[in-house]
């Protein structure tokens, strides 16, 4: 019997399926300003929304910590207890000083905004179930499996929003993974190396990190990309690969891992896609998902310029303007018992919602 986790109390139905908490941020003493991570991405996302006036603070939904036993559901004891070292936090973030410091400052100041990113990512998935989408502005560590971190990623969260989702949702017994980020996914890949009921496509640029020959094995769907790829040959890559994937298998659920270091200038991605073209790769994505009435999760992910954050709150702001994305209840279609019934009841109280 799974555990009782806070992290899938129903979320108020006032609220927008976009999880934050400002918790998510890393920030002390500068040393973030060693990785060439913009550790501060997720609270400038949520600013612009604000600024712009699609959200206010009670509208979204406050990520929550994933707790031990949270984690645990897909991570080995050993690996948990290997964070207790510094060093070894240091070398999955790339920010090396971190192995000087204290163990207690880096739980409080490194791990636990990634923990509640991660958080974040399994309240998303039960709440894009729920209402057909939702976007967690943190998360995507795609490069940490069950026992092994790296790449800034210390805790599988795209592992564990679909292993909650198998385990506690009925109805959810397939995924896919559409992994957008120039990285290869290959922890993801590793973790359901074997396990027929995940679907992964993952398009990357072949010649950077992680280059796991290994996790591709797991690539249902790999789109290998040359540096320098730029925007008409991405978008029309992504378009065809997307419908490909899910006309191959229809999912439950679709995990979008849209990390924004595709853009021209990223010094790790090596791709050359423009603002416009990640902003339209998004479009395509929801726009498959919602045709089909597939619910989405997305998570943020990779991404290492200053610009990033206006980037998705474009985005964002352009799946709203194109009705992709929307406050009221949204059906994932009649498949879904679950919102068929909730559906039902709330369309007795209420006859002003809006059903797609």
């Amino acid at each position: 019997r799974p555990h009782r986790s806070d992290l899938y109390e129903d979320a108020p139905s006032a609220c927008w399926p976009i999880i934050y908490s400002p918790e998510y941020n890393i920030t002390f003493m500068g040393l973030e300003k060693l990785h060439p991570f913009d550790a501060g991405k997720w609270g400038k996302v949520i600013n612009f929304l604000k600024e712009e006036k699609l959200i206010a603070d009670d509208l979204i939904v406050q990520a929550r910590e994933a707790t031990d036993e949270d984690l645990l559901v897909v991570h080995t004891r050993r690996y948990l207890n290997k964070l207790k070292w510094s060093f070894v936090v240091a070398t999955i973030t790339e920010i090396p000083p971190v192995a000087f410091l204290p163990n207690f400052v880096v739980q409080r100041k490194v791990l636990k905004p990634l923990r509640t990113q991660t958080g974040g990512t399994i309240m998303a998935g039960k709440l894009a179930v729920d209402r057909g989408w939702a976007i967690n502005v943190g998360g995507g560590f795609h490069h940490c499996s069950s026992d092994k971190g790296g790449g800034f990623c210390a805790y599988a969260d795209i592992t564990l929003a679909i292993k909650f989702l198998f385990e506690r949702v009925q109805g959810v017994s397939k995924a896919t993974i559409i992994d957008l980020d120039a990285h290869q996914g290959n922890g993801h890949e590793r973790d359901f190396m074997d396990d027929h009921r995940v679907y992964i496509m993952d398009a990357y640029n072949r010649y950077i990190y992680p280059g796991d020959g290994f996790a591709k094995r797991a690539i249902k769907r790999k789109v290998e990309l040359e540096w320098g790829t730029e925007d008409a040959e991405y978008l029309q890559k992504v378009h065809t690969h997307v419908e490909g994937a899910l006309n191959e298998l229809k999912p439950d659920i679709i995990v979008y891992n849209a990390g924004t270091d595709i853009l021209d200038g990223d010094p790790l991605g090596g791709l050359a896609i423009s603002p416009q073209g990640i902003v339209k790769r998004d479009e395509v994505v929801f726009k498959a998902a919602r045709s089909r009435r597939i619910p989405i999760l997305m998570v943020t992910s990779g991404g290492y310029q200053k610009r990033t954050a206006r980037i998705i709150a474009d985005s964002i702001l352009n799946l709203h303007n194109l009705g992709l994305i929307d406050k009221e209840l949204v059906t994932s279609g009649a498949e879904n018992p679950k919102v068929e019934q909730m559906i039902r009841e709330t369309a007795k109280g209420l006859t002003n919602l809006s059903l797609q």
